[in-house]
């Protein structure tokens, strides 16, 4: 029979994500709107988001944080047209947002000492073969294929390259190593339900080194430089953004690390997003249609879950459509290039409670379409 009781928050999207609890945008503070972005209290604003940003994930001594124009994207790709060329690249692709740094690296920087190491879609690439005397670039958190790394043990200590590391879906909900990276990227769309179209670029002493010593050789745009004269603009660090940003979004970023504070911080980011993986692995471990995309336990997403079905690509589509119909799941079928399934978001903004009454949704309409 058709569930009788309603799923309170149905968006369950891989990003943007669904808003923290209790979020009420008439709360946000708007003191900012309709100033300018290099004003007192507009540079204040940034300037508290690249801070308290650090001070929240518990970032290294020395680590610099800046908000930058496009989102994950644009930040990564800041960091990959400024500093690679500098050393033989390895790129480790295993879903389709990493498969796109590659594609950059290989078509568009056209690096001919680049080597790509690529898993199919539910795996890793063999991270042993990974040369640390490179600079390395990879996602933490494969959104697209709910697999990633188990941990950072994999990285290098003595590394004499940069690792570049998108870790978007997984900042805020996952142990991160931040020791083992050099340049790190998210955006505020995913575990901090916040809003798309800003990125965020963290940089480590090794990483601000390799700006100030290494020019690459082609051109780059204005919203990609990061020194002037040779040396770091340490403004940006601080605030004074390369081009003008949403302060409206910038206070919505603002009220979700406040949040992030008040229930415990990171660590109860994780282990929200814990608690929610934990009871969808479950329902999936109790059941002969649906499985994990990720093969390895140990490399499944906690964030972003891929599932397979039984159902051909059509019926998946259907079963999607009837849940966002009877107003169940928002948003949950798998990515266009990852293989047939669901893919629904566990991060720390989603409530446990909403998980839970999801799951007779996902039961129900299996067997109406099947």
């Amino acid at each position: 029979m058709q569930p009788s009781k309603p799923v309170a928050q149905p968006n369950f999207s891989s990003g943007p994500c669904t808003k923290r609890p209790g979020y009420d945008v008439s709360q946000l503070d708007v003191s900012v709107l309709g100033r300018s972005h290099r004003s007192n209290v507009g540079k204040a604003a940034l300037k508290k988001a690249c801070l308290q940003t650090a001070e929240v994930l518990g970032l290294p001594e020395g680590y610099r944080v800046a908000v930058v124009p496009a989102s994950d994207t644009g930040a990564f790709e800041m960091a990959m047209w400024s500093m690679l060329g500098a050393r033989p690249v390895d790129v480790l692709y295993w879903e389709s947002f990493g498969k796109g740094w590659a594609s950059d690296v290989t078509g568009q920087l056209k690096l001919n000492n680049a080597r790509v190491m690529s898993a199919d879609y539910g795996h890793l690439p063999d991270l042993s073969e990974v040369n640390f005397d490179h600079d390395v670039l990879f996602t933490w958190n494969g959104t697209t294929s709910g697999v990633k790394v188990p941990d950072g043990d994999w990285i290098a200590d003595d590394r004499k390259g940069l690792t570049f590391c998108d870790a978007t879906s997984a900042i805020f909900a996952q142990e991160i190593a931040w020791g083992k990276l050099d340049v790190i990227t998210y955006s505020w769309q995913k575990v901090l339900g916040g809003e798309g179209g800003h990125g965020m670029l963290i940089l480590s002493p090794r990483a601000v080194e390799r700006l100030e010593s290494y020019i690459p050789p082609w051109p780059l745009p204005k919203i990609f430089r990061m020194t002037k004269g040779g040396k770091l603009i340490e403004g940006l660090f601080t605030g004074a953004t390369i081009n003008t940003p949403s302060m409206l979004c910038v206070s919505d970023y603002l009220d979700a690390l406040q949040w992030v504070e008040s229930i415990g911080g990171v660590a109860a980011c994780i282990n929200k997003a814990n608690e929610n993986f934990s009871v969808l692995a479950s329902f999936v471990n109790s059941r002969d249609w649906i499985s994990f995309l990720a093969k390895d336990e140990k490399t499944r997403s906690n964030t972003s879950v891929c599932l397979t079905l039984d159902l051909t690509a059509d019926k998946v589509k259907m079963m999607t459509s009837l849940l966002a119909d009877k107003q169940a799941a928002y948003d949950i079928g798998a990515y266009r290039d990852a293989p047939a399934g669901l893919r629904i978001w566990c991060g720390a903004t989603v409530e446990k409670s909403d998980i839970e009454a999801l799951l007779p949704w996902l039961d129900w309409a299996y067997n109406e379409i099947k």
